[in-house]
């Protein structure tokens, strides 16, 4: 049966793909269907982690004086909004 989903062929040293095996089985779903959503899972860590370094990157140089109010930068939707 063809798939529209791109495939990707991974070698894995025999412990771990007898590692995987096991989850899989253990939570009732194909080793392909495991190996994806622990990848999936393994990009929402790295992307995690490269946002909190990015938001530490911004607080160390964040300046309180050139900082913007929450009114000044959104003021102007509520005025809109109630003039409607």
């Amino acid at each position: 049966m063809p798939t529209i989903n791109p495939r990707v062929n991974v070698v894995f040293e025999r412990p771990v793909y007898e590692t995987l095996r096991r989850v899989a089985k253990r939570d009732g779903v194909s080793l392909s269907l495991k190996v994806r959503d622990l990848v999936r899972q393994a990009l929402e860590a790295t992307e995690d982690v490269a946002l909190g370094e990015l938001a530490e990157e911004r607080a160390r140089s964040f300046d309180r004086a050139k900082a913007v109010s929450h009114r000044e930068a959104w003021g102007h939707l509520k005025r809109r909004r109630a003039s409607r």
